[in-house]
């Protein structure tokens, strides 16, 4: 899985050697991440094999995550109404797998399972696996999910990948730090993008927000 998607919510002390839990608050901003978690996930991916993000949830603004993860998984509650909300907010295309929790409840999770891959096929997604899972013993479908998440990962470019976080979590930053008139000096999200694609492939986050502020304080 690599680097995956925030922060646990609750830090607590563990006794798993090997294991860092960190809790950050997103407060009031939109997108789903605290300001700090790309930047301590990339941290953290120095020293650690897996990084695992959980965000506040998905909405139609709380889709960051999919800027700063290799795998994005969501997890979906059965009997929810969840399948069908995600189609109306256009969130069916951020998850590279759908998981649906509590999948010993039986015929309400079949149903989530069909729901959402039902969904998936209206969208001309034939790729995105739909997992149940559940934690009551025995366990069901947990191979399954690291199967779905390992086999992900083989398909990426992680070189690409990584490159497409740290420009997005520039501008993500920047966007953050001057709001809609900042973008706007830069002529748009689109043109902030063609100049982030023009810079070099090993140019860090700061570099590239610096690239886009003097973009922005350059006469139009």
């Amino acid at each position: 899985m690599g680097r995956c998607s925030a922060t646990a919510r609750g830090s607590r002390p563990t006794r798993a050697i090997g294991l860092f839990i960190r809790s950050t608050a997103a407060g009031e901003r939109l997108g789903g991440l605290a300001p700090a978690t790309r930047a301590a996930a990339q941290a953290l991916a120095a020293a650690f094999d897996v990084v695992v993000i959980e965000t506040v949830g998905v909405g139609q603004s709380e889709t960051e995550v999919a800027e700063a993860a290799d795998t994005v998984a969501v997890i979906v509650q059965p009997g929810s109404g969840d399948a069908l909300q995600f189609l109306k907010a256009g969130i069916m295309e951020v998850p590279d797998v759908l998981v649906v929790t509590k999948a010993d409840l039986g015929v309400v999770a079949t149903r989530a399972v069909r729901d959402l891959r039902a969904a998936l096929r209206s969208l001309g997604d034939r790729t995105t696996e739909v997992i149940a899972v559940s934690s009551v013993h025995p366990l069901q479908g947990v191979d399954e999910l690291v199967a779905a998440l390992d086999a992900h990962r083989e398909r990426l470019d992680l070189a690409a990948a990584r490159v497409r976080t740290r420009r997005l979590g520039a501008l993500a930053d920047y966007v953050a730090e001057h709001g809609a008139r900042g973008l706007r000096a830069l002529g748009g999200r689109r043109a902030a993008e063609r100049l982030l694609e023009a810079q070099p492939l090993e140019a860090d986050e700061p570099a590239l927000i610096a690239a886009l502020e003097a973009r922005a304080e350059r006469p139009a």
